[in-house]
């Protein structure tokens, strides 16, 4: 797509990086099928082509409005178009410059600014947003339905491994899910435990920057990139051999990391460092002599599992935890649509509620189709979605990988 920058844009990294992602689209479409918004919707510009059309008028210097600012939000970030796009267009890129150009040509109403601020700080906090969910939950019969379904209680996280192994490995705490969720980490550290590897949580990173940098807020989330390089590195430097995410969307946020820093002289290298030691969970797992260990439980259930868009297409790890389950037994019935977003896509879930909605319902539709007795997934973020629509039990992959350790 031939791209004719706009005088002021035409020195800067981020319409530079716009105009080579733009070049690389040639129009075919393919996109489109694979779109959440577009199947729903029917518009061409809530598309990746369409937004790709809108972002190229704003680099070019054309009128940039309040509408063309709705059609990106509108986007989920779940890059399912990149799996599709024949011509490896980074669309995922792409979309957070043309957001934060929106932003800056056609401002918000103050009221909807502050809201989109008070939502980073809570969400990015994890004291903050603890202290507002254990209020929520204090509350609950005095809230809409809607609230409520959002506020179901987080199973306690049980116990938490106090070996020293003499492999390391430190996993990402994360900003909300230990209050939604605090017994993934504790599992996963159980589970890694069994096979000799010490699973640690580093006190200075809680949060991976996904939140502020989707939401228009690319200078926050640097500088909570560089704080995380910084911690990381040191744990590197003291021996852990790997940075283990157990939420895909903080997994595809840090690999964007060397990216996000690749101009800067002083974390460029660092970052490049970190990326090279992340693993999603499921790498590390896979890569583990599963069969050594004598596994109950997974067998005798009917499982279901959703692939979370961050891990399939953000990730590009495809099957992979799909592969550890089978491995260990357990059988799992194809899901239509697997390729396609459940909703929840981090804010999105609070800022396009209806959106989000008739997504949830389409995914849960289309896993009940296999008349699951459980719901597994990969990312907070999802698990919490679907749970909030589901009656049937939602929960981490490696949960359901605790529960069926010999000595659970």
């Amino acid at each position: 797509m031939e791209t004719t920058l706009a005088p002021r844009l035409a020195s800067t990294l981020a319409g530079q990086a716009a105009a080579s992602i733009l070049r690389k689209c040639v129009h075919c479409g393919f996109c489109t099928a694979t779109c959440p918004t577009y199947q729903l919707l029917g518009n061409e510009l809530d598309s990746p082509r369409g937004r790709i059309y809108l972002i190229k008028q704003m680099v070019e210097g054309q009128t940039t409005t309040a509408t063309t600012r709705t059609h990106l939000d509108r986007c989920l970030t779940c890059r399912s178009c990149e799996t599709t796009c024949p011509s490896g267009v980074e669309y995922g890129r792409l979309v957070d410059i043309g957001r934060e150009l929106a932003e800056a040509a056609a401002p918000r109403a103050p009221l909807e600014r502050l809201w989109r601020w008070l939502l980073r700080q809570v969400i990015t906090r994890e004291q903050f947003f603890g202290a507002f969910l254990t209020l929520g939950r204090a509350i609950a019969p005095l809230l809409p339905k809607t609230l409520r379904s959002l506020l179901h209680p987080a199973p306690h996280e049980g116990r938490w491994p106090a070996s020293n192994k003499d492999r390391q490995m430190v996993v990402l705490r994360g900003c909300v899910q230990p209050a939604l969720a605090p017994r993934i980490n504790a599992a996963a550290a159980r589970v890694l435990d069994t096979f000799d590897i010490t699973l640690s949580e580093v006190g200075a990173v809680t949060c991976c920057g996904a939140v502020e940098q989707h939401m228009s807020a690319p200078k926050a989330a640097l500088q909570r990139a560089r704080a995380n390089v910084d911690a990381w590195c040191d744990a590197l430097d003291n021996g852990a051999e790997a940075i283990v995410m157990t939420a895909s969307g903080c997994g595809a946020m840090v690999r964007e990391y060397g990216t996000l820093l690749a101009h800067d002289a002083q974390y460029a290298d660092r970052a490049a460092r970190v990326v090279a030691h992340t693993r999603d969970l499921a790498e590390v797992v896979q890569s583990l002599p599963l069969e050594d260990i004598a596994w109950r439980s997974l067998r005798e259930r009917q499982l279901a599992y959703h692939p979370p868009c961050p891990l399939q297409h953000g990730q590009k790890l495809p099957g992979i935890v799909e592969g550890v389950l089978t491995r260990l037994g357990a059988t799992l019935k194809p899901v239509r649509d697997s390729h396609l977003c459940c909703g929840s896509a981090g804010t999105y879930s609070i800022l396009q509620p209806e959106l989000s909605d008739a997504l949830r319902a389409r995914k849960l539709e289309a896993l009940s189709e296999t008349q699951p007795e459980r719901i597994l997934t990969a990312n907070i973020g999802c698990l919490h979605h679907l749970q909030s629509g589901s009656d049937v039990p939602v929960e981490h992959w490696i949960e359901a990988l605790d529960r069926a350790l010999p000595s659970a």
